[in-house]
């Protein structure tokens, strides 16, 4: 795992060393509760305990790294100088959450993979989007309204599809990714262009609507 976090409460810290005796054999018997059996075992927890703060099974210590590593790129992400562009905040943001899952490409890739299963479909979807916001709050995102919406919405589906390219990209320097990366964004920032152009234009036009309002019923 990462790192170690200081005050954990009791949960955690049992979750914690489930996810350090899992992530061994993630790799070779992907997610599955024979996984947390065998990561319980090793971690000296009963199936009472593992019952208790992984009530359900697996997909519970998936979401608890998945968060885990939400929370060490959040801490990077703040930490250092930002750029001044927001296109460049942005992408460090991105690069800095997939650093989190440096060393366990193989163990993320299967938890990937099972959170695509039926029973793991809303969380991974949920955890996308939380890893999305998490970005945005962390380089200092204030918006609010449709625009906390959209943006999120946007960089849900850069992240989950860079992540793909990252998973599969053997060369640890990740020269593709950072491309592919650098395409989307790009294109996320063609789009912010157009909407301010077009919210602007429309800023410009006649209240149409009031008009045919004040033409049906009279000005009030």
């Amino acid at each position: 795992m990462s790192e170690t976090r200081t005050n954990r409460s009791r949960a955690d810290t049992a979750r914690a060393a489930l996810l350090e005796a899992a992530l061994a054999d993630a790799p070779f018997e992907g997610w599955s509760d024979a996984l947390l059996a065998k990561a319980a075992s090793k971690a000296g927890l009963s199936a009472g305990e593992v019952k208790l703060y992984c009530p359900g099974g697996v997909i519970d210590l998936v979401i608890f790294w998945w968060k885990e590593m939400d929370e060490t790129a959040s801490e990077a992400i703040r930490s250092g100088e930002a750029p001044a562009k927001i296109r460049e905040r942005v992408t460090r943001a991105v690069l800095l959450r997939l650093e989190a899952g440096a060393g366990h490409e193989e163990a993320l890739s299967r938890a990937r993979a099972r959170l695509l299963l039926p029973d793991g479909i809303a969380d991974g979807a949920q955890l996308a989007f939380e890893t999305s916001d998490m970005i945005w709050r962390a380089i200092g995102d204030t918006s609010t309204d449709f625009n906390w919406y959209s943006k999120r919405t946007i960089l849900t589906g850069v992240w989950t599809s860079t992540l793909a390219i990252w998973l599969g990209e053997s060369d640890p320097d990740k020269p593709e990714t950072r491309a592919f990366l650098d395409r989307r964004i790009a294109n996320v920032m063609e789009f912010e262009k157009v909407k301010a152009r077009a919210n602007s234009l429309l800023a410009t036009l006649p209240d149409f609507a009031g008009m045919a309002g004040r033409a049906r019923f009279g000005a009030r």
